[in-house]
């Protein structure tokens, strides 16, 4: 496993911004169990693919929400505190693995 800069973000994520992403997981946790569910009752293999995209898509916009905050966060601090280089090298490695 990389080591990254920080073990925490440089500005906490508000209670709001918190529970926005907690609900999205949530959401897509409920779908995992509706595919399981789905595979019990034998269901058509379509229906459950489209499912599966459906939550990969769903993840991939919890993901780019994340990103998206840590560029406006924690990037944007460092490059004011001279480790700009550092923390793009970091947020390029991990975004690196989404294209895998």
């Amino acid at each position: 496993m990389e080591k990254f800069l920080h073990d925490h973000p440089s500005k906490p994520r508000s209670q709001d911004e918190k529970q926005k992403v907690i609900n999205r997981l949530k959401r897509i946790e409920g779908q995992v169990r509706g595919i399981q569910k789905m595979v019990e009752d034998d269901r058509y293999c379509m229906d459950i693919l489209v499912q599966i995209s459906a939550i990969q898509s769903a993840l991939k916009n919890v993901g780019f929400a994340v990103t998206e905050r840590h560029i406006n966060h924690c990037v944007s601090d460092a490059i004011k505190q001279g480790e700009g280089k550092e923390a793009i090298d970091e947020l390029m490695g991990v975004l690196k693995q989404f294209s895998k």
